[in-house]
């Protein structure tokens, strides 16, 4: 009996069940008519999946490429920006470092724990296959009212799968942010950032090269869970949204620590051409992005996939985003070499391919051609959208003089420090490991910003997450512009340097013009933003369709920042010492529009929020770190939510050690004083007030004495005081008991 030949092209689907199908997948009718232009027939189901995912918002960007292009990239420390697995700047002795942030929103909703893990698991991998070792998480929470229907359900989910997946993979996560809103009830944010750190020679990309070369997989095995899951996550959520669990990934974390070691230990070696970790989309955008960015074609033998569940179909594997796996390109004859080290650390290795000179991605099972698709045009012709945009109609500044205090100032301090946004994270972050591997310089609550020190050398990296989404919603291009500079104001408070920044941008349905212009007001305050601090953006994500029923987030665009201390001995933390001279840098005007005071005290939402002034920002800032270096600084702290008397608050706080304060100045009402949140400000702690003025006033910098650390209580003027003690009891029992359903 002769055996039947291949098949030699894919089996088309019936032309009314593929258009059926590709709108179930998402595709619009004018991009599967595209699809069929470029295939020039009726795809197969796996085809028909590739290019529902290859084109969906989570994978091509279509509705935010036309506005990222605006962000500043470059700078002569960038060694790689947007565009690779993560991005890359030099910090001194050779080294690099390599980060990034993503959002793993949806799946968190629908099944916090894992949605959670999983999100850190895939920015781990996005690290080192840059050729990183990983040395700190940090994450950018927004969850809604604590006490909405699933909520402390989501919230302790999300908390214990961060902690669980990075304290068993040995990453310390350092530092990080956490909102509350109703705005937020359906649709919580997790944005995942990891840091890592390569020799500045020696990073890996996903540029695929050499015909003939082997195409090698390995990991974990492939299952069927997370299939469309870049789908889903481009889609909004309705009622029925608990029901998409199937497409929420599990996660391995005792894998991924192998996978980190076995893919570092391949990296030492020359045999690497290309690399790319099998995050949304899996097999399909892996495979797709390795050889589009090299122009070369791929093909693959499923049938070598390693696989854990029975029958698995070609659709099935392209598709699915089962964890800890990564695609390589291997130089030819390094197969054994590379085997060998994959099955010390017991993970699968298997060559499931090679690279080829025709331009197409070729996929075969079982004998049959499953797909066989031209590369170029996957990129080329993918959708690109400007859509409508509608500007954020401005709010009027909220004249401070015009709103009443409706209670003492040392009420108001109480009652702010206890609000959700402002109580102690201690909740949170005690169930982080930050402090594995002994480099933790600065644990989260100790500085602005987190600082880790590099093993072996003398040098530190300062990292922090920031955004206020209130102050966007209002203004989007103020907002955009405020994030960034807080980013670099939190970095700077601890003496480094600050260098780049990473993005999460968070918004709700780009389809509806109010929303799409957030995004584009946003990106033009960061970019402005950028350029004027000298804090490229090196990578990102962006994370839309962050709607319930319609009920969108607030936008946020999420920032992480890295920045770089030569000596980590010359950190600085917030903590109050006792016996200093406290002075305040920057401009009080008393900006209360868009305050947390405004709303946790007086019980509004309104007024334009503070206007950023980024030559103030600027010049403080670089007046800060000078002296900050320079051992004239005790401590630090930047003046944010809650506004400067928050400020000194939490510096209290960290030690215990109180302050009598200096009475507010005449033309600027004292609530207004104490609880404004004017921009480009810090409080610091002296050795000697009156040589830091005389400083500050040579470099044209404003500042004022502010008052002295001493005792145990915050006295302002007229005597009044309260206790640090009393404070710090309001500010830890708020979170414990919000989880446990009581009244703090």
């Amino acid at each position: 009996m002769t055996a039947a030949a291949p098949q030699s092209a894919p089996v088309s689907l019936d032309p009314a069940r593929a258009a059926q199908l590709a709108a179930e997948f998402g595709l619009k009718p004018e991009e599967y008519d595209r699809a069929l232009a470029i295939l020039g027939r009726t795809p197969s189901l796996t085809e028909l999946g590739i290019f529902s995912v290859m084109w969906s918002e989570h994978c091509s960007y279509k509705s935010s490429r036309v506005w990222l292009r605006e962000l500043p990239t470059k700078a002569p420390w960038v060694i790689q920006g947007p565009g690779e697995n993560a991005g890359v700047i030099a910090i001194g002795d050779g080294l690099a470092a390599v980060f990034k942030m993503e959002s793993h929103n949806h799946p968190s909703w629908i099944e916090p724990y894992n949605g959670a893990a999983t999100g850190v698991g895939g920015i781990l991998r996005d690290v080192f296959t840059m050729g990183a070792r990983p040395i700190a998480n940090l994450n950018a929470l927004r969850f809604g009212a604590p006490d909405a229907p699933r909520m402390r359900q989501i919230i302790d989910g999300v908390v214990r799968g961060i902690g669980g997946y990075g304290n068993c993979v040995g990453v310390p996560t350092v530092g990080g942010e956490v909102n509350f809103h109703p705005a937020y009830n359906g649709n919580p944010l997790v944005n995942a950032m990891t840091v890592g750190i390569a020799r500045a020679d020696r990073i890996f990309t996903a540029k695929a090269t050499g015909v003939g070369n082997p195409v090698v997989y390995v990991g974990s095995k492939t299952g069927r869970d997370g299939i469309h899951g870049a789908t889903m996550s481009s889609a909004e959520f309705s009622a029925d949204a608990e029901e998409k669990r199937p497409t929420v990934q599990i996660g391995d974390p005792f894998a991924e620590k192998l996978l980190i070691e076995a893919c570092l230990e391949l990296m030492a070696t020359d045999a690497i051409v290309a690399i790319q970790d099998m995050g949304a989309a899996g097999l399909t955008s892996s495979s797709v992005e390795m050889a589009g960015k090299g122009g070369m074609g791929i093909e693959l033998v499923l049938d070598n996939v390693p696989q854990r569940e029975e029958g698995m179909t070609a659709y099935e594997m392209m598709l699915s985003e089962s964890q800890e796996r990564m695609l390589m390109v291997l130089k030819p004859g390094r197969e054994a070499q590379a085997e060998a080290i994959f099955r010390k650390w017991e993970l699968d290795f298997a060559v499931i391919g090679h690279l080829t000179d025709t331009g197409r991605i070729v996929i075969r099972h079982k004998g049959h051609v499953e797909a066989d698709i031209p590369l170029a045009p996957l990129e080329s012709e993918a959708p690109l959208y400007r859509r409508p945009t509608e500007d954020t109609p401005k709010q009027p500044l909220l004249d401070p003089a015009t709103v009443a205090n409706p209670t003492t100032i040392e009420d108001a301090l109480k009652r702010l420090v206890a609000c959700p946004d402002l109580c102690s994270r201690r909740w949170i972050w005690d169930q982080y490991d930050s402090l594995v591997n002994g480099q933790t310089v600065k644990r989260p609550g100790a500085a602005d910003a987190a600082i880790v020190k590099i093993e072996d050398h003398a040098r530190a990296l300062a990292m922090t997450t920031d955004c206020t989404p209130r102050y966007v919603v209002a203004d989007p291009e103020e907002g955009g512009k405020q994030a960034v500079a807080e980013a670099w104001r939190n970095i700077t408070a601890t003496g480094a340097r600050p260098l780049a920044i990473t993005d999460n941008m968070n918004f709700g349905n780009p389809e509806k013009p109010r929303i799409m212009g957030q995004f584009a007001g946003a990106v033009r305050g960061m970019a402005a933003a950028c350029t004027a601090l000298d804090f490229p953006v090196v990578s990102g994500n962006v994370s839309l369709y962050n709607e319930t029923e319609g009920r969108p987030i607030l936008p946020t665009p999420a920032i992480g920042g890295v920045g770089v201390l030569d000596d980590a001995r010359h950190a600085v933390g917030l903590g109050l010492p006792a016996n200093a001279d406290l002075v305040l840098v920057g401009t009080t005007a008393g900006h209360l529009g868009q305050s947390l005071w405004l709303r946790e005290i007086a019980g509004r939402e309104e007024g334009a929020p503070p206007p950023v002034d980024l030559a103030a920002e600027r010049r403080n800032g670089d007046f800060v770190r000078a002296q900050i270096l320079s051992g004239a600084v005790l401590a630090c702290h930047d003046c944010a939510d809650g506004g400067l008397l928050v400020t000194v608050a939490e510096m209290a706080m960290e030690t215990g050690v109180g302050a009598t304060l200096a009475a507010a100045p005449a033309g600027v009402p004292e609530h207004a004083f104490w609880f404004g949140e004017d921009q480009s400000r810090y409080v610091v702690a002296v050795k000697d007030a009156g040589a830091f003025l005389a400083a500050a006033q040579a470099a044209g910098v404003p500042a004022k004495r502010l008052g002295r650390s001493g005792g145990g209580d915050l006295v302002l003027s007229g005597g009044r005081s309260i206790s640090v003690a009393a404070l710090r009891d309001a500010n830890e029992s708020t979170l414990p008991a919000l989880m446990e359903g009581r009244t703090a």
